[in-house]
């Protein structure tokens, strides 16, 4: 089992531009209605489409990027049902493997979706069968898809040479899940920083309360997220990455997660570009 959210989302001080993204988040359940995967990992309590529309009322944000958690496993239909629901606000990013069809992915890709996810954590399984990666991944660059690359620290060290091959445009999940504790000068950082400049990486400042060791408001996340900002401004991505599931010591609210953005990028231009811009340009809002 793995905690709920916080129930009680504080109105941010923030105001979100019009069209703001949360770039990062999942929709859980209602599990009779989506049944969570029998070889999940973890089981989240339900947070359905109408608690997150609560949520986006609350926090100011229009738009958002549903990324298929892996308790739901391959069974991508909680993403595409919200999607077909948005009113074209919404876009996703799935969970696939082998068994998908070509005619499987182009459903998908009508269905909202510009994305697939990989899971590298530990908790969450682990290294992917890389033979099979390799496969999807030669087959989504024909869709314009890019890849959600969900690693650990270590992982940036261990992987950095796949991340120099890879021939569609790739997104690091929450800052690379890097430890403030250990410094702006770490080398999974370092690594990060420098995999950031590649034209074909983003990267989402999101996951303050993961990497944070001070606990909330979170605040030691904002030099990385600056550091961020400055190598690779236009290719960088926020989200709250509500309901904030396997989270540690501390259960964010969101409402602190959204008024740290201009702490992040005091720039009201800087905000547009990160907040509407960049998700408009990726998951191709527009069309």
């Amino acid at each position: 089992m793995c905690r709920a959210p916080d129930p009680n989302t504080r109105t941010p001080v923030y105001r979100p531009p019009p069209r703001a993204c949360d770039a990062h988040c999942h929709i859980f359940g209602p599990g009779d209605r989506y049944p969570y995967a029998p070889s999940r990992s973890y089981t989240p309590p339900d947070a359905p489409l109408a608690r997150f529309k609560a949520l986006q009322a609350t926090l100011g944000l229009e738009r958002a990027v549903l990324v298929n958690a892996s308790c739901h496993g391959i069974d991508n239909t909680v993403i595409l049902d919200a999607i077909a629901q948005s009113g074209g606000q919404y876009r996703g990013v799935a969970n696939v493997n082998d068994s998908f069809t070509d005619e499987d992915l182009e459903q998908l890709d009508r269905g909202g979706v510009r994305g697939v996810r990989f899971n590298f954590v530990k908790h969450l399984g682990g290294t992917p069968d890389m033979e099979g990666f390799h496969r999807l991944v030669r087959r989504i660059q024909r869709l314009g898809w890019h890849l959600v690359l969900h690693f650990d620290a270590g992982d940036l060290i261990e992987f950095e040479r796949l991340l120099d091959r890879l021939p569609v445009p790739f997104v690091i999940d929450h800052m690379g899940r890097v430890s403030t504790r250990d410094g702006l000068e770490q080398e999974p950082f370092r690594l990060l920083l420098e995999a950031a400049q590649r034209e074909n990486c983003w990267v989402k400042i999101c996951g303050a309360e993961r990497i944070s060791s001070a606990g909330p408001p979170f605040t030691d996340a904002v030099p990385f997220a600056r550091a961020l900002l400055e190598v690779a401004a236009e290719r960088i991505l926020w989200g709250t990455d509500w309901p904030h599931p396997n989270t540690g010591e501390h259960m964010p609210n969101d409402g602190d997660l959204v008024d740290l953005i201009p702490a992040y990028m005091p720039s009201r231009a800087l905000q547009q570009k990160v907040l509407v811009e960049n998700p408009d340009r990726l998951y191709r809002f527009g069309e």
